[in-house]
């Protein structure tokens, strides 16, 4: 069975105490409840509950057959550090989706007076990631943990994606941009996406971490990001020539 949890990555900065997402603390709950904490002064924030988070998946998983294994699909840190218990990974090419910097961050990975920037799947064109096979009968609680991660804030919806593979065609679940959504970001230009990653950090480290871990684990695979790619030229030429602050 494969490691759930990544404690490999260096604090981001001395400022934020760092929170590391582990399956333990997603399953009891517990980083949720630091977010939920940490976000109680800004009523612009609001969280879905835990009942709202499971009926959301149950309606996901309505209709699936019970006895099949479940397929999830992760395009940015779930590539790198799932958190979750999975029998097997292996990459793929989602369609019709392309992984996009479109989701302000203002924790986490960034904060409202320098907001950084998540990745989400957004419409159009394709996007290479990681598949992830959980067995039926630990599929909905080991699912569950990614649900908590990445849906409790509704700034990402839910899809069923056809992911390509070498083994063949493979329907999995994805996490995908909620443009209803207040931090939905919409298409930027690259030179402000990289202006706010360079310098974004928090709780759960930097923008520029993020990036650079996303494209570690693509290329590990033979696979690429050309505008992430880009974005990692434009951040090291930004640090070259100190050209500080946020456009």
């Amino acid at each position: 069975m494969a490691p759930a949890d990544d404690t490999g990555e260096p604090p981001a900065d001395d400022t934020f105490e760092r929170v590391r997402i582990t399956a333990a603390a997603l399953r009891d709950g517990s980083l949720i409840a630091a977010a939920r904490l940490l976000a109680s002064a800004d009523p612009a924030l609001v969280f879905l509950s835990d009942a709202e988070i499971e009926t959301g998946l149950d309606a996901m998983l309505a209709g699936y057959p019970p006895q099949e294994d479940v397929w999830l699909f992760g395009y940015g840190s779930l590539m790198w550090n799932p958190a979750m218990h999975y029998a097997e990974s292996r990459p793929g090419v989602v369609r019709g989706w392309h992984r996009s910097y479109c989701l302000w961050a203002h924790m986490g990975r960034g904060t409202p007076e320098a907001p950084g920037l998540m990745l989400a799947l957004d419409r159009g064109g394709s996007s290479a990631g990681m598949l992830f096979r959980f067995p039926a009968a630990t599929a909905r609680a080991e699912v569950l943990l990614p649900w908590r991660r990445e849906m409790f804030t509704g700034s990402y919806a839910a899809r069923w994606v056809r992911v390509d593979t070498e083994a063949g065609p493979v329907r999995a679940v994805s996490f995908v941009a909620n443009r209803a959504h207040l931090r939905y970001a919409g298409r930027l230009d690259e030179a402000t996406i990289a202006a706010h990653l360079a310098v974004a950090r928090g709780s759960l480290g930097t923008c520029v971490e993020y990036l650079e871990q996303t494209l570690a684990v693509l290329r590990a695979h033979g696979r690429t990001d050309h505008r992430l790619e880009r974005l990692e030229r434009l951040i090291m030429g930004r640090c070259n020539s100190d050209f500080g602050g946020v456009v």
